[in-house]
């Protein structure tokens, strides 16, 4: 399982290299928004449709459908070979794909494992997942570098990749004895009803009315954040001494570092006091970006910012989502959580491919760090909320 995840994490992770590839067939930052545009619509498709899917076939099973998806995505992106309006395809494929592995994978480890060991499982599945998605770029950054490998060959390498993250996933379906379902019910090899059945989006008003909306929006936020600076990292380090796979490796590097060392001292804080710590941390990463320039070391002080803040951030925020809602709508407030997270991962490079464009580099820089203080600025609202929530009580 943890293999297959690292190796279809592979394939988020090559949406970073999507503007290195648009620039060496001579487009702009601008069309690898409008990819990832495509990417974040087929997000939304793929949560939609994943619980159903998962129903019929499994979960374990489309988990390894979806890496495979992703796979097909990465490969036909790099047969591109002119812009068009096309390349819209390609990121559909990928978003696809990655929206219905990111509830699928976690469902199906859900299903095999007990209470009290879940949390372990999940916190590697979480610390594992990250180092495919940090560490992919890296790796594709030192093989272009010193290998002198093509940019189109590593992205053909990533998608092979994701057919064998395919290939082990489908196994563990196979081999992994099941344990108790989520509702307590003999698990079959598809749950009853994932996390993205249920209405999800008729349950939005019901969500709205409690403290749930704030993390769904701060995640969106978030994304925003992290998907901007490792988008744009080469554009926004060109003409510098800096290298954008230093700021892959180092991020890589701490989240996983952060995640295994720091995880329980964060769980034992007060879930208020760290989020507000961590998405300060993550705002003084994007502000280390502006000093670039000026000294390559700072560029190492923004991924470790960033890895730290961001990366321990998700989880505990994730954690609020759901204890914040009402005990019947908690799936359906991870599926908009999940849902919340696509739009600013997928959806903010269109935005900030124009800005980086006709704007430049610093004007990017700045609406990164004001979607950071927004969502800082969210998560102090959230405690000043006090409108208990019916979870309690349910």
């Amino acid at each position: 399982m943890l293999v297959g995840v690292l190796l279809a994490s592979a394939g988020y992770g090559a949406t970073f290299l999507f503007s290195m590839h648009v620039r060496a067939i001579g487009g702009t930052d601008i069309n690898t928004g409008v990819t990832l545009a495509g990417a974040a619509l087929g997000t939304f498709v793929g949560v939609s449709l994943t619980g159903w899917l998962a129903h019929h076939v499994g979960a374990a099973r489309m988990a390894a459908l979806a890496a495979l998806c992703v796979g097909a995505g990465v490969v036909s992106f790099a047969l591109i070979e002119t812009v068009s309006r096309f390349d819209v395809l390609p990121g559909f494929l990928v978003g696809f794909g990655w929206g219905a592995f990111c509830l699928a994978a976690p469902m199906a480890l859900a299903e095999r494992t007990s209470d009290a060991d879940r949390g372990l499982w999940f916190l590697r599945f979480a610390t594992v997942q990250m180092t495919g998605i940090g560490g992919t770029p890296a790796l594709a950054a030192f093989a272009i570098r010193f290998w002198r490998m093509p940019l189109g060959g590593v992205l053909y390498v990533i998608g092979g990749l994701c057919v064998v993250a395919a290939l082990m996933l489908e196994i563990f379906g196979r081999l992994a004895p099941h344990a108790r379902a989520l509702h307590g019910q003999p698990a079959q090899d598809a749950p009853p009803a994932g996390p993205a059945s249920g209405h999800w989006l008729r349950n939005f008003g019901a969500i709205v009315r409690t403290r749930a909306v704030y993390p769904i929006v701060i995640i969106a936020l978030g994304g925003c954040v992290f998907s901007g600076l490792m988008t744009f990292q080469m554009s926004l380090v060109q003409g510098t001494e800096a290298k954008a796979g230093t700021f892959f490796s180092v991020y890589t590097i701490t989240v996983v570092a952060t995640r295994w060392l720091l995880s329980r001292l964060v769980i034992k804080m007060r879930a208020e006091t760290a989020t507000k710590v961590l998405l300060a941390m993550m705002v003084l990463g994007s502000a280390a970006m502006f000093v670039v320039p000026y000294h390559v070391l700072f560029q190492s002080a923004a991924a470790v910012l960033l890895g730290t803040g961001y990366g321990l951030a998700y989880p505990i925020v994730q954690l609020q989502a759901v204890n914040d809602s009402v005990a019947a709508h908690r799936r359906a407030a991870l599926t908009w959580f999940v849902a919340a997270y696509f739009v600013g991962a997928f959806g903010f490079p269109a935005v900030g491919g124009w800005v980086l464009v006709h704007s430049g580099r610093g004007a990017l820089l700045a609406l990164i760090a004001a979607c950071g203080l927004a969502a800082l600025a969210l998560a102090v609202l959230r405690d000043r909320r006090r409108i208990p929530t019916l979870s309690a009580n349910a």
